[in-house]
């Protein structure tokens, strides 16, 4: 496995920031109990589009739908059996046109919403440093940790499980497996399957992504 999971930052404050990211990953431990698992970041957002860091409301745009309906249909040829998602708008929303592929409903789990990026919530998001300390908001160490407790209680659920959630969750996901991510992975509603293999895990696109625009996580 890749000594270093996570996809390559543009900027220094972006390199220090997914360092700090990793550091705190590597003292942790997420062991899902599964052989096999699903994951879905939510279909793009006005915000996404625009490179703005957006409050827990902002809903998918046009392109956003579409791109989940796209997802919808990739997953429906996999033997999902549960469905746990971020219980907030953009993310609810993706997870339930994918559920309707299976006749499942998406169970909506607080823990695993987005980083709340308070004061910046309106600002540009373009040289996002993970390790920023925003006023009102919520620290890299809380999210890490929350997001990582949140994962494990998901994986719980009968599987194969299908977890839709956000692109920081994502980071913290492939940083607990040792899971390389690319940029390409990281696009909006790209469905990926991990899988446990000799050396760890690794996450395999289900699909092509369906393409907004530039990738922001926020």
């Amino acid at each position: 496995m890749s000594a270093h999971p996570l996809a390559s930052p543009s900027t220094v404050a972006a390199h220090r920031g997914l360092n700090r990211l990793l550091e705190i990953a590597s003292g942790l431990q997420l062991a899902p109990q599964t052989e096999r698992f699903y994951f879905l970041r939510h279909g793009q957002t006005e915000c996404n589009a625009r490179r703005i860091f957006q409050s827990y409301e902002e809903p998918l745009n046009a392109t956003g739908i579409a791109q989940a309906e796209a997802a919808g249909k990739a997953l429906a040829r996999e033997p999902i059996a549960t469905i746990v998602c971020s219980d907030v708008a953009r993310t609810h929303h993706t997870a339930s046109i994918v559920a309707a592929h299976h006749v499942l409903t998406p169970n909506g789990a607080q823990g695993l919403r987005e980083r709340h990026f308070g004061e910046l919530i309106g600002s540009s998001s373009a040289d996002l440093d993970w390790d920023c300390r925003p006023a009102q908001g919520e620290t890299l160490d809380l999210f890490v940790e929350r997001t990582r407790d949140a994962l494990e209680q998901a994986l719980l659920q009968p599987g194969p499980v299908l977890v839709v959630a956000h692109g920081g969750t994502l980071y913290v996901l492939a940083a607990l497996l040792s899971v390389p991510v690319t940029p390409t992975l990281l696009g909006n509603a790209h469905p990926l399957r991990f899988d446990r293999i000799d050396t760890g895990w690794q996450a395999t696109a289900l699909a092509a992504a369906l393409q907004g625009g530039p990738v922001n996580l926020s």
